[in-house]
């Protein structure tokens, strides 16, 4: 992305489930309406008032796009922020046509009104995980990106995840 170029965000709710399809050069890609309507409250009333919606066509691409075919259902309030393109074209009858569509970046489940969980994707394509120091796992023995330099090991026994930052000198933080 360009520094001189404006994201846009929006809240709203998917008109209908994503479609995701693929190009000829196989990346996939989700198409998928986002439906904001603002309300106001109305003093002479004392009633909220719906305005006039919104519909924003929007599009992920590549591993964004096959999550968000699998996580986010119609009906579903999200929060979405990418950059404005226009697309332009000529229909069969020579009519010029143009669409306005939001090229996402980054979506997520609004949780004003909802509860969510989240779960880590692996990546695919033997493209290696991210290191991230914040992500870490229960699992015992684990080294690596994914070991919890705070966890209390388990006895393999056990059904219950390890207790993070419980207790002897695994409150220190290795840094």
């Amino acid at each position: 992305m360009s520094s001189t170029e404006n994201t846009y965000t929006i809240v709203g709710n998917l008109t209908a489930d994503p479609e995701v399809a693929f190009t000829t050069a196989g990346s996939p890609y989700a198409r998928f309406t986002i439906a904001h309507t603002p309300r106001r409250f109305d003093r002479d009333t004392g009633q909220w008032v719906d305005g006039d919606p919104l519909f924003m066509r929007a599009v992920a691409w590549r591993q964004l796009a096959e999550h968000v075919g699998d996580s986010l259902h119609k009906g579903e309030r999200v929060v979405a922020t990418g950059q404005l393109r226009q697309s332009s074209w000529e229909t069969e009858n020579g009519e010029k046509r143009f669409a306005i569509d939001l090229h996402v970046d980054e979506i997520g489940p609004s949780l004003r009104f909802a509860t969510a969980k989240v779960t880590k994707a692996t990546r695919s394509h033997g493209q290696p995980e991210p290191v991230d120091p914040w992500v870490t796992s229960t699992t015992t023995g684990s080294t690596g990106a994914d070991a919890d330099p705070w966890a209390v090991p388990t006895a393999p026994q056990q059904s219950q995840p390890a207790v993070v930052g419980a207790g002897g000198s695994g409150d220190k933080p290795p840094f």
